[in-house]
């Protein structure tokens, strides 16, 4: 604006103030209602709501400084270092400019000539924009290639601790080989990450990008083809993500949990719900994190021949916990150090339920010692190996990876429908935990999160200029905008994520800073030069196109390196 002014001949000082005083209502209206846009960011609650509030928080403060600086800064700087250049023969940049110019202005005259055309394909734009909402796939957060994978490794329900070390080392070894994986660590034992014996889970560092030729989730899916050739071994591989919400240990990144009062009916219908959804092609990893088919050993004691002997329950528990209690006894005392004495069964007799046969228990007052065995009946039988309970009732978490090509938003239909196909009594409650449970919330939270912003564009645009026309002007180059972002997203495969909902957010303050700068020059045009509606706007169509064209390719070119990166974990920036 600056600029045009000097072209004119007027001096740089008198040029500076001429162009701020005439941009700077549009700066102060451009400012306030981007913070409107992100007003209703701050008040979002849960995960998405933490992540969307740092994202406003940040861009308000940035608006507000910017605003500042344009106002104050950028005009004096103008001042002192623009100076009026003679014309000159145009250059090709110029020319090509030029040659957009009149081409932009052929286009307005046409449509200025069309009004109910034009009103027609705003209204059909709209249309277009709701309905391309509906069909595109939706999801929660892009899947990542951060070049580290976790694999769980299942063996079978009874499989001991010794077998378990075997196999994860033969599963380590053949991933080593793989020409694309650099380092293995594994952690085996009951703990935080592995809720049952029967598990084992590693992490597997890949090679730099640069170094490799294939993605995480096709390195995955061959490292599950070469671990599952050993007999008796199921492996779960998936990426890890950089912005992970569950908290629970589970096979697959996304968890479905059902719930009953009946444990026997949650368990039936459980497995046929796993069953139905294994033979669907949008899910894959389909794996039941409540597994029964546990060792276990009950021991019936004939208490009438346990008195006759003089012994007593509490003797027998003393004896168990003696031999594999892990009971400490004394403590050694040296000069630097101490010691724990602690008292258990040789290894060899912790491996095989029959050792119990070797206890002996001393009666009271002495005496010699009776076998267990003799008073002692050993039951084989099968137990879960965890039970889970959600809200107090006994629970059966299904976790599950989505195919190629699908999205969160499939995976929530497919499993709604599975349920219908066998039909899950009403008795069993399903609910979505961690990421698929967050997504559900922002996926129903969208809507009123963009219905929310433009309401208060259009209020805060109404009181700016007094008027009830004017921000729905504005508002009405949205729609244009959300269709295109809504194409781009489809031709590129890429889901609605989270991520891309910032993106939209951002599309609508600066289209809307479009339309302002447009109305606000014609605004004044209007009043101030006795100018009709028709003849304000185009005028200030023929001054506002350069700014208009140079603040947009700004932006494009600002995104272009998130759109065009292919570093680690980039895929969590493309969308936006």
């Amino acid at each position: 604006n600056i600029v045009r002014n000097i072209e004119e001949g007027k001096a740089p000082r008198q040029a500076a103030l001429d162009g701020a005083r005439q941009i700077s209502f549009t700066v102060v209206s451009l400012t306030v209602s981007l913070i409107a846009v992100f007003i209703p960011l701050l008040f979002m609650t849960g995960i998405v709501g933490r992540m969307f509030s740092e994202f406003a928080l940040t861009l308000t403060i940035a608006v507000v400084v910017s605003a500042v600086i344009s106002l104050t800064l950028t005009p004096m700087l103008c001042a002192v270092l623009l100076r009026f250049a003679p014309p000159r023969g145009p250059s090709r940049l110029e020319t090509l400019s030029l040659a957009l110019d009149r081409g932009y202005y052929a286009s307005l005259d046409w449509a200025l000539k069309r009004e109910k055309l034009m009103l027609a394909i705003t209204v059909a734009t709209l249309a277009l924009t709701v309905a391309l909402y509906v069909v595109i796939p939706k999801g929660f957060l892009p899947r990542q290639d951060t070049g580290v994978l976790s694999v769980v490794l299942e063996a079978s329900a009874d499989a001991s601790f010794d077998k378990m070390t075997a196999l994860q080392a033969k599963i380590a070894e053949e991933f080593r080989r793989d020409p694309d994986v650099r380092a293995v660590t594994s952690v085996l034992g009951v703990g935080p990450l592995n809720a049952t014996t029967n598990v084992a889970r590693l992490t597997v560092m890949l090679r730099p990008h640069s170094e490799r030729h294939e993605n995480a989730e096709k390195i995955a899916d061959r490292l599950k083809a070469a671990g599952q050739k050993l007999p008796g071994v199921a492996l779960y591989v998936q990426p890890v993500q950089d912005i992970q919400i569950t908290t629970r240990p589970s096979r697959s990144q996304y968890q479905y949990t059902l719930t009953s009062p009946d444990r026997e009916e949650l368990l039936t219908w459980s497995n046929r719900l796993l069953d139905s959804l294994r033979e669907t092609p949008g899910l894959r990893n389909v794996a039941a994190e409540t597994q029964d088919g546990g060792l276990r050993t009950l021991m019936r004691i004939d208490r009438e021949k346990m008195g006759r002997l003089g012994i007593t329950a509490q003797m027998v528990d003393d004896v168990l916990n003696d031999a594999f209690g892990q009971r400490q006894i004394s403590t050694i005392y040296t000069q630097s150090n101490q010691y724990r004495v602690i008292l258990e069964a040789a290894a060899q007799y912790q491996r095989d339920p029959s050792a119990l046969e070797k206890l002996y228990v001393a009666p009271l007052g002495g005496g010699p010692q009776t076998p267990l065995a003799s008073f002692v009946r050993l039951e084989n039988l099968s137990a879960p190996l965890t039970v889970a309970h959600e809200d107090q009732f006994p629970a059966s978490t299904i976790s599950f990876d989505l195919a190629e090509g699908y999205a969160l938003g499939d995976a929530v239909k497919i499993i709604a429908s599975a349920e219908a196909a066998i039909g899950m009594p009403s008795s069993i409650l399903g609910v979505f935990s961690a990421d698929a449970a967050e997504f559900n919330k922002s996926l129903a939270s969208e809507p009123w999160l963009i219905l929310a912003a433009v309401v208060s564009i259009y209020v805060v645009l109404g009181v700016l200029y007094e008027s009830f026309a004017h921000p729905f002007t504005v508002l009405t180059t949205l729609p244009s905008a959300g269709v295109g972002a809504l194409v781009a997203l489809l031709l590129f495969r890429i889901e609605m994520s989270i991520v891309a909902l910032i993106g939209v957010v951002l599309l609508m303050g600066i289209v809307k800073k479009n339309a302002i700068m447009m109305i606000d020059f014609a605004l004044d045009a209007e009043r101030d030069d006795g100018l009709s509606a028709r003849d304000a706007i185009v005028r200030a169509c023929h001054l506002r196109f350069r700014p208009i064209m140079m603040t947009t390719l700004a932006a494009l070119f600002g995104a272009l390196p998130l759109a065009l990166s292919h570093g680690p974990g980039s895929e969590l920036r493309i969308p936006l």
